[in-house]
């Protein structure tokens, strides 16, 4: 193929760069180009991907955003206030988390375990065994607010 089958590209400036131009349907990427982070660039996110109607953008439940999300920056702050109103909780014994080591120098893991007890136990000692495979440090579990409210909503329908 010569440069002629191929649409105009835009010029090349800031992040943008052509020769990473392809089909990617279903993706997008949205950052500020000085790095700063804002609830505006959040908001701009969840718009644009409420705007793809397909590649797993809907997944099988379009009421629960199911098969879709946003890989973002590690809310510090957040975890600092987590950890200051004792919702960070050791994995040793169970009790609040004293600290957090410095911004960049922890991450952050989502996992869904099981809803009764015993099950979630198990997960929780699965997913630590991986931590400390991985080489890493297991610092504390934080359990996340959810609503399930909405769950199901579209299997409802769809029966009716």
């Amino acid at each position: 193929m010569d440069d002629s089958d191929q649409s105009p590209r835009p010029p090349e400036r800031g992040l943008y760069d052509a020769s990473f131009e392809h089909d990617a349907c279903g993706v997008g990427f949205l950052a500020h180009l000085k790095g700063i982070a804002s609830h505006d660039l959040i908001d701009r996110s969840l718009l644009a991907l409420e705007r793809m109607t397909h590649r797993g953008a809907t997944g099988a439940e379009s009421e629960s955003g199911d098969g879709a999300g946003l890989l973002l920056q590690i809310p510090d702050a957040l975890f600092r206030d987590e950890c200051a109103a004792g919702r960070l909780l050791s994995p040793d014994d169970g009790h609040a988390l004293a600290e957090l080591p410095a911004a960049g120098q922890y991450g952050v893991g989502l996992f869904l375990s099981a809803p009764d007890r015993q099950g979630a136990a198990l997960a929780r000692m699965i997913f630590a065994m991986v931590v400390r495979q991985e080489g890493q440090r297991l610092l504390g579990w934080r359990r996340v607010p959810t609503d399930s409210a909405c769950i199901g909503l579209q299997r409802v329908r769809w029966s009716r």
